[in-house]
Formats: structure tokens, C-alpha cells, sequence
């Protein structure tokens, strides 16, 4: 079982060798894609929500 166990971290070694890591400049880029992503999905979920809630306020108030 442990030989088992010291083969298969071996074997994560040698295929974490062959992995293309990704440079700084591609980490930095795909961090600021993903940031403003969530903001930009953020406000408009923020403006959706308050949007609808307006209009349920104003459809409940008025029947």
C-alpha cells in the first residue's frame, strides 16, 4: 500500500514537470479579466434586483 501511495507522488512529479505554467504577465492579465468580470456582473445584479423590487413595490402599492 505505501508503495503504492510513494508511486503515485512520483508519478504527480513527472506529470507536474510536463505542466505549462503560465507566466506572471498571464496570471496578472487573467486576474484583472476576472475582477472585472465579478464587478461588472456584480452592478448588474445590484441594478437588476433593485430594479425589480421597485417595480413589485410598485405593483403591490398600487393594487
Amino acid at each position: 500500500m505505501f508503495k503504492k501511495i510513494g508511486d503515485f507522488f512520483r508519478e504527480v512529479r513527472v506529470e507536474a514537470t510536463k505542466v505549462s505554467w503560465p507566466g506572471r504577465e498571464e496570471i496578472i492579465g487573467s486576474t484583472v479579466v476576472v475582477i472585472s468580470v465579478v464587478i461588472i456582473l456584480s452592478v448588474f445584479t445590484g441594478v437588476t434586483d433593485l430594479f425589480i423590487s421597485q417595480l413589485l413595490e410598485f405593483l403591490l402599492i398600487r393594487k
